[in-house]
């Protein structure tokens, strides 16, 4: 019912800057919470940064004061700037969102993600 393209992983040196964006569409009746995860091979997915409907945002310890996330209600978009890039940074970086849609006795809250897009960070 809902599907979420990821776009704007790449090849970056250390220090570069990427932006993801990732984009909503599909039948529902709202986007609620919107967030960025990131994994690993070997590893578990791991929190970068969540939005609210109301803007607030929050972010994982690591990438604190070099991640920036932000949302388009009107476009169903949301997007991820992150500076000052490490290795460490290195992973397949996951759009998710929670969204109404239409259930069989009115609505509920369902979870999506996306593909990934993969960001990779090296000289």
């Amino acid at each position: 019912q809902v599907q979420l393209a990821e776009s704007g992983g790449g090849l970056v040196q250390p220090g570069g800057s990427l932006r993801l964006s990732c984009a909503a569409s599909g039948r529902f009746f709202s986007i609620d919470a919107m967030a960025w995860y990131r994994q690993v091979p070997g590893k578990e997915r791991e929190l970068v940064a969540t939005i609210t409907t109301d803007g607030t945002a929050d972010y994982a310890e690591s990438v604190k004061g070099r991640c920036t996330i932000s949302r388009d209600d009107a476009k169903n978009m949301v997007t991820l700037g992150m500076n000052s890039l490490k290795p460490e940074d290195t992973a397949l970086y996951y759009c998710y969102a929670r969204a109404r849609v239409r259930a069989l006795l009115g609505a509920r809250s369902m979870d999506y993600w996306g593909q990934g897009t993969q960001v990779t960070v090296s000289s």
